[in-house]
This record gives structure tokens, C-alpha cells and sequence, in this order.
């Protein structure tokens, strides 16, 4: 539920009986799966997902399973089964969807006290830096290559320490699994080196957070493919388009708690660094909420929503699955899509926000868990079971962070108070 890999090792000469059977669990030991009377849960194992390590890590495989019950039935709390449901939805209404995503981190060292980024890290946003930080990156691409994971573009981001790996579109289930594959991987290969590989959103104050945009498109069956395109528009945002975006944007407080889904998350939509912090979307401006890339002229498939609210502390599972159902739902009640804001929204005060009818997202997790548990449609496409955990669990992150006494608090009032 967390976003978080968990996992078994058996032999090789038991897959046969995992495919055919399933492999037992104790789902009591899982945070948001079952309760300890109901803990009995098998492992399917689904075959698409299978690749083989090779040499260099043992001679080892990775499979991703599915959680079914002992009767056979997919669990309720599966993030993956989430998915897979909203996934179903969108095929009933004859489309599908696919997203590309751009992962942020960042590469840190520690010696003899906190982790920090790389001492010599002085590059910038694209820079060409030859310092271990992008030798590192350049291992994490090769290695994700073995399994079955293809890194269109890497580079150092703005912040010193912070890379990014973009991956390219995929249907949204199989970009899930990759993501979960990436971030193991990138923390794995950043011990091998000495180094820490961190997906917090915000882990130092005056820099750059980490964010994790996520390029969407609906497919059709029609000859051109992409549901999103309309040459006759000024966008070449098709109706369907529209009020997809309209509907993520009717939506968005109560996405945030779920793409965005920790304390440390808010810290980093703020304004001036490029995140977004009011509910609109644009094509040039890089603090909207969502954002239509321009296209090349007649290259309809490149046609695209990105929505720029995730990082990647987030289970891409639900974040995927709630952002879908956000759009479908406003494709089902024809929403209409307001007005874009092109201009830059960090240099506008509340007022003249309130003008442009234009709402702000949460400030906090708490704000954002009370728009979640309020949101029908996020509860329909997350489902009671694992909803009401999932609140309870980030309720107690807040409550335990509320009730800390910070290094900021100590300097600001120790001595003058």
C-alpha cells in the first residue's frame, strides 16, 4: 500500500508449483493488507512480469505477483488489482491508457555525518558533469536494461546531487511494475557504489524537490490510436482530451493524497521550484498543475497530458489508478475544461487567484486526506478496504510529525521565548 517492495525468494524448482498454485503468506505482516484473522494470502505469480537477472545477480529472477485468497479471488487490498480495475473501466469505455514518466532522486553521500549530496556535485540542469554522481547514473541505466527496463533519457537535474531517469510510454500496469523494479534497482546499485539513493520528495530546504511527472495518454481503437488529438483545436486537445483534464482537475485535491502521499510531500509544492501549487493547467507554463506539451506539427501521437503533482515517493499502482478514474470520470460527465493560465501563478496573490476562480492544492497531508475520504469517486476506484487504511495509516504519519519539536522551531524561539 506504502509503495514499497516486499518480497519472497524460493528455489527455482518451486516456480512450477507458484505458477500453478500460488505461493502462502502471512498478509497480516503487510502494512494495509489484512487483518490477522483474514491473513491467509497466496502470490500469483503473473508471467508477462518475469525476466531473468542473469549472472551478475546470481543466476536469480524476478516475477511480480498478484495477491489472490485462499478461494481464489483477487484481494481486495491488491494495489495492483486497484489498477488493474481501473484499467477495466477505461476498456469498457473503449480506451486505454498509457503514461511515460520522468523519475527524479537524488545521489547522496554520507562520511561522518547526514547524508549529503556529492561534495564535487556543482552541475546543473543537463549539465555533462564527468563526477561519479552521472558514472553512477550510467550504471542504473545498464542495469535496468537486463530487465526489460529502457531508459529513453537520463541527466543531472537542477539540484546539486539530483538525476532524473525518464521512461518512455507504456501501458499503465507495465510502467508500474517498472517503477517499482527502478527504484529498487537505483537504490540497490547507489549501496554498491557508497552512495544513497533517496525518492524523498523534498529532502533539503532552498532546493529543487523530486517530482515524478506522469505523461498520460487514452488510446482508441480508431486508425489514428491516440484518443487525445484534435488537428481542428488550439491545443490539439480532442473533446475527450478535455475533459479528461477538466475531471483531474475537479479531482486534484483528493489526488494529491494519493500522488503525493507523505508529510515530506507538501514541502515540495511550493512555490518557486517549479511545482505546482494551484489546480490549472497550460502549455508553457511550468507551474500549472497540468501541462499539454506542444507537439511537432501532424505528430499526432505524441499527443499528451502531463500532470506534475506525483513524485515518486508515491505506490504507482494508486497513483495511476486514481488519476485515470479522475479523467474517465470527467469524460463521463462531459466536464467542461476551464480556461488555461499561462501566466507564471507563484507571482499571484490569493485574491486575484479567487478572481480566476482558480483553488489551491492541499498545504498538507492532513488537507489532502480530508478531500480523499470525502471524494466518492476516489472511494469507488480505491475501495472501502484498502481506502479507510490507507487514510488511517497517513492520519498516524501526521499526528506523529505534528507532535515533533523541529531544528527550525529550536532556532526561531529557543532563546528569544
Amino acid at each position: 500500500m506504502l509503495g514499497t517492495v516486499k518480497s519472497i525468494t524460493i528455489p527455482a524448482e518451486r516456480f512450477a508449483h507458484a505458477v500453478q498454485k500460488g505461493e502462502w503468506f502471512d498478509g497480516s505482516s503487510v502494512e494495509g493488507f489484512a487483518r490477522i484473522f483474514e491473513s491467509d494470502m497466496y502470490l500469483r505469480p503473473d508471467l508477462s512480469t518475469l525476466v531473468i537477472a542473469g549472472p551478475a545477480a546470481g543466476g536469480t529472477a524476478q516475477v511480480i505477483c498478484d495477491i489472490v485468497t485462499p478461494d481464489g479471488q483477487r484481494f481486495a487490498g491488491d494495489p495492483r488489482g486497484v489498477l488493474a480495475r481501473a484499467l477495466a473501466d477505461a476498456a469498457e469505455m473503449g480506451f486505454g491508457y498509457s503514461v511515460a514518466t520522468e523519475v527524479e532522486f537524488f545521489l547522496l553521500k554520507g562520511e561522518d555525518g547526514p547524508l549529503r549530496p556529492l561534495p564535487h556535485d556543482s552541475a546543473s540542469y543537463f549539465d555533462h558533469a564527468l563526477d561519479l554522481g552521472s558514472e553512477v547514473r550510467q550504471e542504473m541505466v545498464a542495469a535496468l536494461v537486463p530487465l526489460g527496463i529502457a531508459v529513453e533519457t537520463s541527466h543531472h537535474e537542477v539540484a546539486a546531487g539530483q538525476h532524473e531517469l525518464d521512461l518512455g510510454p507504456l501501458d499503465a500496469m507495465r510502467a508500474a511494475d517498472q517503477l517499482v523494479t527502478l527504484k529498487y534497482t537505483v537504490r540497490a546499485i547507489a549501496g554498491r557504489r557508497g552512495l544513497h539513493a533517496t525518492f524523498m520528495p523534498k529532502p533539503f530546504y532552498g532546493v529543487t524537490g523530486s517530482g515524478m511527472h506522469v505523461h498520460q495518454m487514452l488510446t482508441s481503437s480508431s486508425a489514428d490510436g491516440n484518443a487525445f488529438y484534435d488537428r481542428s483545436d488550439e491545443y490539439h486537445l480532442s473533446p475527450t482530451a478535455q475533459h479528461f483534464i477538466a475531471g483531474q482537475l475537479a479531482h486534484a485535491r483528493s489526488l494529491c493524497a494519493v500522488v503525493a502521499p507523505l508529510v515530506n510531500s507538501y514541502k515540495r509544492l511550493v512555490p518557486g521550484f517549479e511545482a505546482p501549487v494551484a489546480i490549472t493547467w497550460a502549455q508553457l507554463n511550468r507551474s500549472a498543475l497540468i501541462r499539454v506539451p506542444r507537439i511537432s506539427e501532424g505528430d499526432r501521437a505524441a499527443t499528451r497530458v502531463e500532470f506534475r503533482a506525483p513524485d515518486p515517493s508515491c505506490n504507482p499502482y494508486l497513483a495511476f489508478a486514481v488519476m485515470l478514474r479522475a479523467g474517465l470520470d470527467g469524460i463521463r460527465q462531459k466536464l467542461p475544461l476551464p480556461p488555461a493560465v499561462e501566466e507564471n501563478l507563484y507571482a499571484f496573490d490569493p485574491e486575484r487567484l479567487a478572481r480566476l476562480r482558480v483553488g489551491l492544492l492541499p498545504q498538507s497531508l492532513a488537507e489532502a486526506l480530508i478531500d480523499l475520504r470525502h471524494d466518492e469517486v476516489m472511494r469507488e476506484v480505491l475501495g472501502a478496504h484498502l481506502l479507510e487504511r490507507f487514510i488511517e495509516t497517513k492520519e498516524m504519519e501526521w499526528n506523529a510529525f505534528q507532535k515533533q519539536v523541529t531544528p527550525w522551531e529550536l532556532e526561531a524561539y529557543l532563546d528569544s521565548y
